[in-house]
């Protein structure tokens, strides 16, 4: 049960959004169990966002949640090195730019009711 929001203040065409997702569901797979199958995906284009107080060029937040304890150390320095290259490819963010957070949850519901 992952999710992963993508909130930039880049305007996003449909086809770099599709690419995007499915660089997501690609990379997903660097955690133990997780795959597309069960990922959810929010990519908010065209936010006002400033970083380091200012503003004028591609920046980017990440939020990637996962079902579960804890999040694997190993895994999301991972994920944080294919996120960054994905969306400074797809979307010209550098990795400077850009922020993602990591967060476990252990009670999570889909279809009515809790896992």
């Amino acid at each position: 049960m992952p999710y992963i929001r993508i909130t930039t203040n880049v305007s996003v065409n449909e086809e770099q959004a599709e690419r995007v997702k499915q660089g997501l569901g690609e990379a997903i797979r660097i955690f133990p169990g997780k795959s597309e199958a069960w990922l959810m995906v929010s990519l908010e284009d065209n936010c006002r966002m400033w970083f380091q107080g200012k503003a004028g060029r591609p920046i980017a937040a990440a939020d990637i949640a996962v079902f579960g304890k804890a999040v694997d150390s190993a895994a999301s320095e991972k994920m944080t090195a294919a996120v960054s290259s994905l969306l400074e490819k797809e979307l010209g963010v550098r990795p400077e730019d850009l922020y993602i957070k990591y967060a476990a949850s252990e009670n999570w519901g889909w279809n009515g009711s809790n896992f």
